[in-house]
């Protein structure tokens, strides 16, 4: 697929805890001093309109400046990105929620949002190059690794919890990874690429864990102001396991304002998890002082069964700076929410996604939203994957 010509800006990675830079010519993964996340910084215009983007291609490379891939040979792109926002006329009209939007994800390559954070690492990997690359997954980042993998003719190792369904195994196998089964949930399988990498040459695409990931998924962040015209919704509902998309979608809020292209409102961030799973729900009422003593249970929404997300202070850092908070919600009700946004939407979409309406219902009540706010739903995969757990 043909990609954009622009280079990108890419100026340092620095520590997400204490700013320290590292070197951006060589492979990185998290910061040597505090153990934390690294984030790509940019060079960033100050006199580059958004009106440009209009002329540009149709996917997320669109944003090529603020990607750090160095030459746009490396670039593997299967399409992903721009994905529609829907307004979803029906809910809206049912339950008297005039703004009510929904943006769409389960479009994108293998039909999830991890196409976006895995074509860049991906991207980043064969520059550097590796040989292949090895993840932990919950499902659906497996297959678009080993997706990207394959296109980028590169070797793909994916470690994944035994009980997931098995549309998400037969697909890493269909694009030629080889597949290593767990038991337990996504901590144990990091383990598990823990010892596996020692004897390997392939590099390690955890999340959060190098800092190339996270910009893929920024570019949701984009995409929406560019969707909105600029004027950014007043609440984002997002389901959080690792944490990457909501911490991507500030990042670029922050970048774009740094540009001028919006001003300084900003959504208010709404971090969705599985009652099974809610490490960040415990850790931002207080009830635990680390993630890292959680004990998770396996959920229906097998993306949401992040028992310890590595990047756990960001988590907490964007909800506390936009004024959003973390909400739990049970397996039974995201099945339900799967049911009733398909026979009034007409969208199948994931039970990650369909959590996000379950949410909404508890914050309206709780007053914590309003009904006249302009509320966007992120939607990160396609329900048909997920017809074996309904």
């Amino acid at each position: 697929m043909k990609v954009a010509q622009q280079h990108s800006r890419l100026a340092q990675l620095a520590c997400s805890d204490c700013g320290k830079a590292v070197s951006i010519f060589e492979p990185q993964t998290f910061s040597p001093c505090c153990q934390q996340p690294l984030v790509a910084m940019y060079d960033l215009p100050r006199n580059l309109s958004p009106t440009t983007l209009q002329q540009r291609v149709s996917t997320m490379w669109r944003y090529a400046e603020f990607l750090p891939v160095m030459d746009t040979e490396n670039i593997v792109s299967l399409g992903e990105g721009m994905t529609p926002v829907i307004y979803a006329k029906h809910l809206s009209e049912k339950y008297e929620l005039p703004d009510l939007f929904i943006k769409d994800e389960s479009g994108n390559p293998t039909g999830s949002f991890k196409a976006r954070g895995i074509s860049v690492a991906v991207s980043k990997v064969k520059e550097f190059g590796f040989e292949g690359c090895i993840v932990p997954t919950a499902g659906n980042a497996g297959g678009a690794m080993a997706a990207y993998c394959a296109a980028a003719g590169m070797k793909a190792v994916v470690v994944m919890p035994s009980h997931t369904p098995d549309v998400f195994k037969e697909e890493c196998r269909l694009f030629g990874a080889e597949l290593v089964l767990v038991d337990g949930l996504i901590s144990n399988c990091a383990k598990r690429v823990a010892q596996l990498k020692q004897s390997l040459p392939y590099f390690d695409i955890s999340t959060m864990k190098e800092p190339f990931r996270l910009e893929g998924k920024k570019t949701m962040g984009y995409e929406i102001a560019e969707q909105f015209g600029f004027e950014l919704p007043d609440v984002i509902l997002y389901p959080t396991g690792g944490g990457t998309g909501l911490i991507g979608m500030w990042k670029a809020f922050s970048e774009m304002e740094t540009m001028g292209w919006i001003d300084s409102k900003r959504p208010r961030m709404i971090a969705v998890q599985a009652a099974n799973c809610q490490p960040v729900v415990e850790r931002y009422s207080g009830k635990i002082s680390s993630v890292k003593e959680y004990a998770g249970q396996p959920s229906l929404a097998n993306g949401l069964a992040v028992p310890h997300p590595f990047a756990e202070k960001m988590i907490l850092r964007v909800l506390r700076e936009s004024g959003g908070l973390p909400v739990a919600v049970s397996d039974a009700d995201m099945i339900a929410a799967v049911k009733l946004i398909a026979r009034e939407e007409g969208l199948l979409i994931a039970p990650e996604g369909a959590g996000l309406w379950v949410a909404l219902q508890q914050l309206l009540k709780q007053g914590l939203v309003h009904r006249q706010e302009k509320i966007l739903m992120l939607n990160t995969g396609n329900g048909y994957k997920y017809l074996q757990n309904l």
